[in-house]
């Protein structure tokens, strides 16, 4: 894995993150809103363990498929602190596509702006950190 891919990786991961940030903060009694937030939630996820992956492919770790091993290698290597909180994330993440029923939707919506945001932010403090060693 080239350094420019991790890098430019990392780049959109974290204005993904930033936006989803962003979202969390806007009044969410328009629909629009509360949609697009679950949507960016999807996005940021999506490229949180995509991130993971290609880092641990550039440190020389390979095998990584899934979002589950990707969080759980992340877990293992200290780039994530709670790989619970994480799984529980991912579940909401691929739970989201299929949500028809409006209180589950807001569970998970509370969710993103009480606790997957936060993970997500923390991550790329994280990374920013880790690959800055691996210069």
């Amino acid at each position: 894995m080239s350094k420019e891919k991790l890098y430019e990786t990392l780049d959109e991961y974290l204005k993904a993150s930033s936006r989803l940030d962003e979202g969390t903060k806007l009044d969410v009694s328009n629909d629009i809103v509360f949609d697009g937030v679950i949507q960016r939630f999807k996005f940021t996820f999506e490229l949180s363990w995509k991130l993971m992956k290609i880092f641990m492919e550039y440190i020389g770790i390979s095998g990584i498929s899934s979002p589950r091993g990707a969080i759980r290698e992340a877990f293992s290597l200290g780039l994530i602190d709670n790989d619970e909180q994480w799984i529980d994330m991912m579940i909401d993440r691929y739970k989201a596509p299929h949500l028809y029923n409006e209180d589950e939707a807001r569970l998970i919506y509370n969710k993103i702006q009480h606790n997957h945001n936060e993970l997500l932010k923390q991550l790329g403090i994280e990374m920013k950190e880790k690959i800055n060693e691996f210069k």
